[in-house]
């Protein structure tokens, strides 16, 4: 049974390995969120009228979804080049940054309209 003990150890180390690896990946996105902290974007509440007054036009007004009962609201998605924002109807519920790379984990980047 000791001979098994240093390979178990051993493949406890190269496990343990491959998960830091792969969290620093998906932590880049995260880095970066922490990092831009002090981006003002749209915040919870607002109306799409008051965000595009403020903000600007987007650069892409995504195909509402849902919208088919009063359980499941209209949601609309404006996506900016640095961040996406949602709305339920009419109102900011969220803004999300958006990824800049491969390797971030998170909504892709927008693509400026011609």
């Amino acid at each position: 049974m000791t001979l098994h003990r240093p390979f178990l150890l051993a493949a406890s180390a190269v496990l343990a390995l491959g998960t830091f690896g792969g969290a620093h990946a998906d932590t880049l996105l995260i880095d970066r969120v922490k990092q831009e902290s002090g981006r003002i974007t749209p915040t919870r509440g607002l109306s799409m009228a008051q965000v595009e007054n403020r903000y600007g036009a987007p650069l892409s007004k995504l195909a509402p979804a849902g919208g088919d009962s009063r359980w499941h609201p209209t949601i609309n998605r404006w996506v900016y080049a640095d961040y996406t924002v949602y709305f339920e109807r009419d109102r900011v519920i969220d803004t999300v940054i958006n990824r800049v790379s491969a390797e971030e984990i998170g909504p892709k980047g927008a693509v400026p309209r011609r």
